[in-house]
């Protein structure tokens, strides 16, 4: 049995991964933790350490079985960003500085405006992007080459 696709996607999350939440509903309410995963096809985040279930699995080639923990998703309306200045749970605004950049600050009743900085975990690639050239990569001398050129009349079709 597992988790269904959510039924009203979120189109705009504010929630990402790396992102210090405090989870507010459920087993480990008032406790807080940085975000492992975003799943946005269940409207889910799994936090690291929280939300354990006990996982019984099956012995197999390769692997040992017995009960493993591992942590459960939450849905994305039991865990709120902490405010990095006051600490407590808020809610996320987007503003535009001066210099016209976007960033994320705190807002709701308790929140004190501050800015929210984008995780660091954000600029590293999850697969990171291949070095070498694949088989299927066109080298690089024929991408440079010049096929077409007006004044000459190369490469002009003819009509």
């Amino acid at each position: 049995m597992g988790w269904k696709a959510a039924e009203k996607l979120i189109k705009h999350w504010k929630i990402l991964r790396g992102d210090n939440v405090m989870i507010i509903r459920g087993k480990d309410k008032g406790e807080s933790g940085l975000i492992k995963r975003v799943i946005r096809s269940q409207n889910r985040v799994i936090v690291e350490g929280k939300n354990l279930v006990k996982k019984h699995i099956k012995q197999g080639e390769g692997h040992t079985g017995g009960i493993f923990s591992i942590e459960a998703p939450l849905h994305v309306s039991n865990v709120q960003v902490v405010d990095p200045v006051t600490g407590k749970p808020c809610k996320i605004g987007y503003k535009y500085l001066e210099d016209g950049t976007k960033v994320r600050y705190a807002r709701g009743m308790n929140a004190s405006g501050a800015v929210i900085p984008r995780p660091e975990i954000l600029k590293e690639r999850r697969k990171p992007r291949p070095t070498s050239p694949g088989p299927k990569d066109t080298p690089i001398e024929l991408v440079l080459e010049k096929t077409y050129d007006e004044k000459a009349g190369i490469g002009m079709p003819d009509l």
